[in-house]
């Protein structure tokens, strides 16, 4: 696609980004769209898998933390995904209800609401982030063996300053399940 806006031919083989913007007073406004359309293409792929079962984005992205965070108190999930309570609410009893997740009190505080995924939810879980690090996989391949590190670098550097150690921390916390790059 990048070749087709700069009016030249596709290129074959690695990965060639469009030019760079020529004004640097301009908004980098490449680099924006090019982020849109990567996260675009990115949760479109599990998409279909989620419409499968009535579920959406909101529904992935808490059974992605949960999985990856086995006993993830409810509060930590709500400064994770920075939503509301109400809107966790209707996803979270949604994938309660269809067996995805269960909720287990405290051991020291009953109040507590801890947060596991069940055998189906670890399950899906896995399927959806082997698609997406299929497409994970095809970038690095095609944008070089150093394309892993920069993004991680980059992706880092776009979370607000004040997020980042908390980032970091959740990030290296995750239970591991391989990786890519």
């Amino acid at each position: 696609m990048a070749d087709v806006i700069a009016g030249r031919p596709a290129s074959r083989g690695r990965s060639e980004a469009p030019p760079i913007q020529p004004d640097p007073d301009a908004p980098p406004y490449d680099l924006m769209e090019l982020l849109f359309f990567a996260y675009r293409d990115f949760v479109r792929d599990v998409d279909e898998e989620l419409a499968g079962f009535g579920f959406g984005r909101a529904h992935h992205r808490v059974l992605h933390f949960v999985d990856r965070n086995p006993g993830l108190r409810v509060a930590d999930l709500l400064d994770i995904l920075k939503i509301t309570k109400q809107s966790l609410g209707r996803v979270l009893r949604e994938l309660v209800d269809q067996g995805f997740v269960v909720q287990r009190e405290g051991a020291s505080d009953r109040r507590q609401r801890l947060l596991f995924v069940t055998e189906r939810g670890d399950a899906l879980a896995l399927r959806l982030a082997h698609i997406q690090s299929e497409r994970i996989g095809r970038a690095i391949e095609l944008s070089g063996p150093e394309a892993g590190d920069a993004a991680r670098r980059f992706l880092f550097a776009m979370v607000d300053p004040a997020e980042r150690e908390q980032v970091r921390q959740l990030v290296a916390l995750g239970r591991p399940r391989g990786g890519l790059g």
